[in-house]
């Protein structure tokens, strides 16, 4: 039986880019090259990489990127759009969980949650992570944003999606938070690039910042740094605070 997740990006890729929260992609992409002090040389994974946006934005700067996505749809729009732009960008459909790399890679980003936090358990996320650490070099930095746990406690989750949503973007209702679970589970309703319309039962892991701390450390990063993550504005002059919907991590080692 498929998830809700494979369901939802199987044919989903030209709407996918019209949706609100993939229009920071230039500022995301400018604070990366900062963090990693434009050094080009650096090869970085690009996990959960849906069609590919930072993956090609980074790559048409100079540098090298090897993307992955479950979805085969969103990989194949991927590359179809680096081609485009005659940009070699590494795009491969494979499962986050079971990464295949082993000390590969200078860095690693996973941006806009890239599959990180919607697996249906605590224990998949965390072989995301650790897929990703064993990915990574010895003096390595990864970067990405995940759901901030401090939002649903103070704000509704539905009424933030439901502001934040352009026309023709997914919606969200009947949003329920579970605090023993830290999970809002939720009916997301999307038109596919085929115009035909889902209505999917849903639940993403939210995650508070001295659990993604704990984890990481768990699994060698010996440096993270949290702070608020804006949709195009990512910056370390962010403090998180219960108002902001994403964390952004910095983890290094």
């Amino acid at each position: 039986m498929k998830q809700w997740y494979e369901t939802l990006f199987e044919n989903y890729a030209r709407k996918y880019d019209k949706e609100n929260f993939t229009s920071g992609t230039l500022g995301e992409c400018d604070f990366i090259e900062k963090e990693l002090n434009f050094n080009k040389s650096l090869a970085i994974l690009d996990v959960g990489c849906g069609t590919g946006r930072h993956s090609i934005e980074l790559a048409a700067r100079g540098y090298n990127l090897t993307g992955i996505d479950l979805s085969g749809s969103q990989i194949n729009a991927a590359k179809q759009k680096s081609a485009a732009k005659n940009l070699p960008v590494n795009f491969l459909c494979l499962d986050a969980r079971e990464l295949p790399f082993d000390n590969e890679f200078d860095a690693a980003i996973m941006l806009c949650e890239g599959g990180f936090p919607l697996m249906e358990t605590d224990e998949m996320n965390f072989e995301i992570l650790g897929g990703v650490s064993r990915a990574l070099k010895n003096k390595s930095k990864f970067i990405f944003t995940t759901l901030n746990g401090l939002f649903p406690l103070y704000h509704s989750v539905e009424e933030f999606c439901s502001e934040n949503s352009a026309e023709g973007n997914a919606t969200y209702r009947s949003n329920t938070f579970d605090l023993m679970t830290f999970r809002d589970h939720n009916i997301t309703e999307v038109e596919d690039d085929d115009g035909n319309k889902l209505s999917l039962k849903c639940n993403e892991r939210y995650y508070v910042p001295s659990e993604i701390t704990w984890l990481l450390k768990s699994i060698g990063f010996t440096k993270i740094d949290i702070y608020g993550a804006r949709l195009g504005e990512f910056s370390r002059e962010h403090k998180l605070t219960t108002e902001d919907f994403e964390m952004l991590v910095i983890a290094e080692r």
